[in-house]
């Protein structure tokens, strides 16, 4: 029987973008397949008592930065702690990843998804502006304007729509959030776990 592992996330997460390839790599080191889920962080925030970072208390914002410039540093991955285009609305960027998996498969969306998040996280770009979306997805050898066209349609929309419910019905409140053998991992700093898990220990 293969081995599977859900992967919930939204593409603007700080958190998401630390542990990306990270997660890509163990997958393919344990022969796991992959089922990427870009899916509405903010929808699940408001069933699950999340708070977008604006409305977090102070101590919370502050510390949060302490910890991505720990987790930049220990893993060597450059990271811009207060981006320009940060908080954005990566609804379009996700569903453009939608898009590439349902044209070209699962590696093709997971590198799209890898490059926007590197594009909120490394390289200052705004990944709410279609253009920026577009010229992303042709960098990787995409027809971007065609991947833009197809995230507008009605079944890149439900895709959308169906992980999110997937993710509110499996008690997800998070992103990233693995889901590998009915257990759920949420995080980045579980991939140890998670690679356990993968392992059969």
């Amino acid at each position: 029987m293969s081995k599977v592992c859900e992967y919930f996330f939204a593409p603007h997460s700080p958190f998401a973008y630390l542990g990306h390839e990270r997660f890509v790599a163990l997958a393919e080191k344990y022969n796991v397949q992959i089922l990427p889920k870009p899916f509405d962080l903010s929808k699940i925030f408001g069933v699950s008592g999340g708070l977008p970072l604006a409305k977090r208390a102070p101590q919370r914002q502050a510390y949060r930065l302490k910890e991505l410039a720990r987790w930049s540093e220990f893993l060597g991955k450059p990271m811009i702690l207060q981006p320009t285009y940060f908080p954005v609305n990566s609804d379009t960027a996700a569903r453009m990843i939608i898009a590439a998996q349902l044209a070209h498969g699962t590696a093709a969306s997971l590198r799209l998804a890898g490059a926007v998040m590197r594009g909120v996280w490394e390289e200052q770009k705004n990944i709410a502006d279609n253009d920026t979306l577009v010229a992303i997805a042709n960098a990787l050898d995409h027809d971007g304007a065609a991947l833009l066209k197809s995230s507008e349609t009605a079944s890149v929309q439900a895709e959308f729509d169906r992980f999110t419910d997937e993710a509110n019905a499996a008690s997800v409140f998070g992103a990233p959030w693995f889901i590998y053998e009915g257990e759920g991992y949420w995080g980045q700093d579980r991939l140890d776990f998670v690679e356990r898990a993968f392992a059969g220990k």
